[in-house]
């Protein structure tokens, strides 16, 4: 049955695992597309401008946000970030559902502008693996690291705005569930385009056998 692309959002604290997941559902998924977030933070080693963020400058950032380009944004960690609404609107004429890995702010708003999204907040399995995996990025700073410890807390407090959780204790078994989830929710009654035409045609033919 048809239905039509929808963005998936993924959101946790910073270090559980979100774009690590969302790279593995890329490698597994053609009908999947990374929406590339805008941020006005320096990149980290190996990241690429394009590739895994949009980096600009805070005046271009603000401009765009006048212009209404962003379908969220919003500060994080001291630093601007932002989903532009071309990158989601060019994925979904594509017939691919954007994946996006935002914070839990953005993804509020988000929906907001895309009701249709599919919002799935990560949990890390626990707190001592939590501050293991901020620790060992080797990019923060004690005072940096306290900043998004304080901030997970924040986070973690708006699990309830979310559809779905997901534990990411093994990076297999929270791909797997997040790839249940897009099949699931393909297959949600509203989301199917074509449901009434199947469901009249079967129901002619029905009739049409006992004659």
């Amino acid at each position: 049955m048809m239905h039509p692309a929808f963005p998936v959002i993924l959101a946790a604290p910073s270090g559980t695992g979100k774009t690590t997941i969302a790279r593995r559902l890329l490698e597994l998924r053609p009908d999947v597309g990374f929406s590339v977030t805008c941020t006005t933070r320096a990149p980290r080693p190996a990241e690429a401008h394009g590739v895994d963020y949009h980096f600009v400058v805070g005046d271009e950032f603000e401009a765009r946000v006048q212009r209404g380009e962003f379908a969220e944004h919003a500060v994080v960690h001291g630093h601007r970030y932002g989903t532009l609404r071309s990158e989601i609107d060019r994925l979904m004429a594509s017939g691919r559902n954007p994946i996006m890995t935002i914070d839990v702010q953005g993804a509020v708003q988000f929906r907001q502008v895309f009701p249709q999204a599919v919002l799935i907040f990560l949990l890390p399995p626990s707190a001592v693996e939590l501050l293991s995996r901020l620790s060992g990025r080797g990019s923060e700073d004690m005072a940096t690291l306290a900043r998004r410890v304080d901030s997970a807390l924040t986070e973690l407090a708006t699990v309830e705005q979310f559809e779905y959780v997901v534990v990411n204790d093994a990076l297999e078994h929270a791909v797997t569930q997040v790839l249940s989830i897009i099949d699931a929710e393909a297959l949600r009654r509203t989301r199917l385009t074509d449901l009434r035409e199947r469901v009249t045609a079967l129901a002619n033919e029905l009739r049409d056998a006992i004659r």
